[in-house]
């Protein structure tokens, strides 16, 4: 067995072999279902209102507050197992998911679900960097660690399309609880099989923990991620303004203390890694990409097409197909000399042109929005895959963690970002195109119009819903040539940036 001490398994550039290869196997169960709980909760909520009652606020919390701690203490758990050991850290997050997901299941009231939902994204925060950090432990030649790597970004990117789609299955033919229960035996696969396959690896010398930039990151994070997912449903309201504002003072003081401190949580040295700092830019842009255009595409589908829930998460998987090979295509590319600099430029020029696709659509498009989101997310998919490549092989292995925790923080922040920013724009085209006569409730959203229009007589109902659905789609058209315009940037941007940099340069 691998000496459970040693901070890689083989020494560099070694192949890895069967042992390896089936470990990662192993992480990419707990992986899946990870990001599957990001939209796992999408068709059980009202099963859960009817049985729970939450109120209003209750709801939000039990569908927000897994993502929310999840991003609050992506750092923190970075860096901890970077110092403690990624496989342990690993195996605890494991067990936590899995102790959570039993009490989510069985819940008998809207405190015990939120409290357990909590305890999820705990759970999340420690395997999601901890996955990507073991892969760079485990896989030191630069062409088995894309590959790995590569696979990493098809699972993650999946798992979020999986979620919806298993939600409806198991509380349409068992109950709502069953949605947390399928956790249970990826995660006893795990804590069985992670301590014979798995190596341990940590910083041989990490320093004393610094315990107050733990406050200091959650309070940078959070309050940001707050805002920008309230403000596309919200507006543009003070408070979360306001939130905003004081999430980036946080973040300032968070640097400050990273560049001051005698051993920071994050080191400021990731960054003179000449790919990392690249890589955290281009990595958010790609989640900005990929959030902004479902924050429209699940509407489109459920609201605009008509389609039933579980028709619409249906329809969804269709673009996964080309996701698939997406990634390895790319790898392929790179491992056969092309400059990774051209490849990445090319999946954000992909995916600006499922941008462009989209802005073409009108109200009856479904195979011509099914056919842009699976350009648009392969192209991002090709992006991610690369630059999260590139990132860890910038990194040293002793700080694999905490890279591993800003690229999954940088996503965070993206994909709020893209929700908010794209959701906006469509949200005031939708308002000024939609009739100045219409009621109050249908200048508010395009589900407020469609319940309006559902309690109006006859043509009225039909002109209004016709008409929401029509403002709809316009503002779509306006966040899909915003879309278009930054990811062409990002291409540029890209081009400019990766230019010259290999795998591993310093």
């Amino acid at each position: 067995m691998t000496n459970p001490t040693s901070t890689t398994t083989t020494p560099s550039g070694q192949l890895a072999g069967h042992r390896e290869w089936t470990a990662l196997g192993v992480l990419m169960l707990p992986l899946l279902l990870v990001s599957m709980d990001v939209s796992v909760l999408y068709f059980a909520i009202p099963a859960i209102s009817a049985d729970l009652g939450p109120s209003g606020t209750q709801q939000l919390w039990i569908f927000d507050i897994y993502a929310f701690v999840l991003a609050g203490l992506l750092m923190t758990m970075g860096a901890l197992g970077d110092r403690i050991g990624r496989r342990k850290l690993l195996l605890i997050g494991a067990a936590a998911f899995g102790i959570a997901s039993l009490t989510a299941a069985y819940a008998n009231s809207a405190e015990t679900l939120i409290a357990a939902r909590a305890v999820l994204g705990i759970g999340g925060a420690t395997l999601m960097p901890s996955t990507m950090a073991l892969i760079r432990t485990m896989f030191t030649d630069p062409g088995q660690r894309a590959k790995a790597i590569g696979l990493w970004s098809g699972v993650m990117t999946a798992g979020i399309a999986l979620g919806s789609v298993m939600s409806g299955v198991l509380v349409q033919y068992f109950w709502w609880g069953s949605v947390f229960l399928v956790n249970l035996p990826a995660m006893a696969l795990l804590l069985i099989l992670g301590p014979f396959l798995l190596p341990e690896s940590r910083d041989p010398a990490p320093g004393r923990f610094d315990w107050l930039s733990v406050p200091l990151s959650m309070a940078a994070v959070l309050p940001v991620i707050y805002g920008l997912k309230e403000i596309p449903s919200e507006g543009w309201h003070v408070q979360y303004v306001v939130s905003i504002t004081v999430g980036l003072l946080f973040a300032t003081a968070f640097v400050h203390r990273q560049r001051t401190a005698a051993s920071p949580m994050i080191s400021p040295a990731l960054f003179r890694g000449r790919g990392f700092a690249p890589s955290v830019v281009l990595n958010l842009i790609g989640s900005f990409a990929i959030m902004g255009s479902a924050y429209f595409t699940t509407q489109y589908l459920q609201s605009v097409l008509d389609k039933s829930a579980m028709e619409a998460a249906l329809w969804a998987l269709l673009p996964s197909v080309p996701i698939g090979m997406a990634a390895p295509l790319a790898t392929a590319l790179v491992q056969k000399g092309v400059d990774r600099a051209y490849v990445v430029t090319a999946g954000f020029a992909i995916g600006a042109a499922g941008y462009a696709l989209l802005a073409f659509a009108d109200t009856d498009s479904l195979w011509l929005v099914l056919v842009a989101c699976g350009v648009l997310a392969s192209g991002v998919v090709m992006v991610i895959s690369q630059i999260t490549d590139l990132a860890l092989s910038s990194t040293p292995v002793e700080r694999a963690g905490s890279a591993s925790s800003l690229m999954e923080t940088g996503a965070e922040f993206g994909g709020a970002l893209g929700m908010a920013i794209l959701g906006s724009i469509g949200t005031a085209l939708y308002r000024h195109e939609i009739p100045a006569s219409a009621p109050a409730p249908a200048h508010e959203t395009l589900g407020g119009a469609l319940a309006v229009a559902a309690r109006l007589p006859g043509r009225a109902g039909d002109a209004l819903a016709t008409s929401a659905r029509e403002a709809f789609t316009s503002g779509m058209h306006g966040a899909a040539i915003a879309g278009t315009v930054v990811l062409v940037g990002a291409a540029a941007l890209a081009a400019r940036a990766l230019r010259g940099i290999h795998a591993g340069d310093k």
